[in-house]
């Protein structure tokens, strides 16, 4: 294919997205019809109307609506370092391609190889307990570091904690957005979206400068959990987003894994329920990577490293090892747990130590990966 006919593809295949009353199924049967998306403008009334095209989608196409606006993005798109990759390219993601109804037109920022590697979404509440967003972190960081993309929607709680896990790991991490790719939800989360897309990418099916709608949030589950071997759920409420998410993955038959949590906790019910219904309970990293088809393990586990020996991160639920601490600070690091951060007022008083000793002995644990600080100086366990 010369540039220029991949130009005039790139063009149609975004034009097509942009055609009233035209949906992705409608556009992708059309496509499958006529043999290409060029195809598709250059058909007669006639031959529209008879693959069930309306009259009024018809006399759209034939008008070549959507081509002023497909011009338009691919001149924003050039100006903010945006790859488009279309349904027809080599470069689309294959798991994707296997969803009912995959996006015609995907818009990254960032490594578009990501796409196509062997991936983890980790989604939950965007409103974790501090034991979620521990959990989120460690998993994310452990599957990253055996060579899992960790795919995840930027939204604050669990998708951040998965983030920034899969980047402190330096691994890999993909954000599916709701809204433009240049439209970075929530603010907040403008820095991690910075760093995501220098090692990894932000991906969206919706145009350039698209806000943040709510009914956008849905629709882009399905590009979650279509990237994806499989969908992990850590926390998430009765009526959920992440559970969208779950039931999505399944109906890709895509594997369903889910963290337990106490079962006082709202936030516990999502991830229970699925455990019920036959999801995977994980407690640590291995419990993901033993349900994959064999020929994906053996990449991600070295032939010459027993399974067994694979285990090197401890069970998310087993204490952590604390030889070779001071006295000092094994008595800090005694009155943290994992399922509650402590704030330091509560520290000094349970460790019966001077507030110094105190701050050096936290300040040690974190230096060591034992201990992690969340914001208004709260502590807790890392798992």
């Amino acid at each position: 294919m010369t540039a220029a006919s991949s130009d005039s593809s790139l063009r149609s295949w975004l034009g097509l997205t942009h055609v009233e009353g035209l949906g992705v199924r409608s556009a992708q049967k059309l496509v499958e019809q006529f043999g290409s998306p060029e195809a598709v403008y250059s058909a007669s009334l006639l031959s529209l109307e008879n693959c069930g095209v309306p009259r009024r989608v018809a006399e759209h196409l034939r008008a070549g609506a959507g081509s002023n606006e497909a011009e338009r993005e691919l001149a924003v798109a050039e100006k903010v370092g945006c790859r488009l990759l279309t349904f027809g390219s080599p470069d689309y993601p294959p798991l994707l391609k296997q969803i009912a109804d995959p996006p015609l037109v995907l818009y990254v920022r960032g490594d578009a190889g990501l796409l196509s590697r062997h991936a983890l979404a980790v989604v939950g509440t965007r409103r974790p307990t501090a034991y979620g967003s521990s959990v989120a972190h460690r998993l994310a960081a452990d599957l990253a570091q055996r060579q899992l993309v960790i795919v995840s929607g930027l939204a604050r709680g669990v998708d951040s904690a998965s983030h920034r896990g899969a980047l402190e790991a330096g691994g890999k991490t993909i954000a599916v957005l709701g809204s433009g790719v240049d439209v970075i939800y929530p603010r907040e989360n403008k820095r991690l979206a910075d760093q995501i897309v220098e090692t990894g990418a932000i991906v969206s099916e919706f145009p350039l400068g698209t806000s943040p709608q709510p009914e956008n949030f849905p629709i882009r589950n399905r590009i979650i959990s279509g990237l994806s071997l499989g969908v992990l759920i850590i926390e998430a409420a009765e009526y959920s987003g992440s559970l969208i998410t779950a039931r999505l993955g399944s109906e890709q038959d895509r594997e369903v894994y889910a963290v337990p949590g106490n079962i006082t906790s709202a936030q516990s019910f999502g991830p229970n329920l699925l455990i019920k219904q036959g999801a995977k309970l994980v407690d640590n990293w291995m419990d993901v990577v033993e349900e994959f088809p064999p020929g994906i393990r053996a990449e991600l586990l070295p032939v010459e490293q027993p399974s067994d020996e694979g285990r090197d991160s401890l069970p998310l639920f087993e204490p952590l090892r604390t030889s070779g601490l001071t006295a000092d600070q094994k008595r800090v690091y005694d009155q943290l747990r994992a399922d509650q951060a402590l704030f330091i007022d509560s520290i000094l008083e349970q460790a019966g130590l001077p507030q110094p000793k105190v701050l050096s002995a936290l300040l040690e644990l974190e230096m060591n990966g034992l201990v992690r600080q969340l914001p208004g100086k709260n502590f807790i366990r890392k798992l």
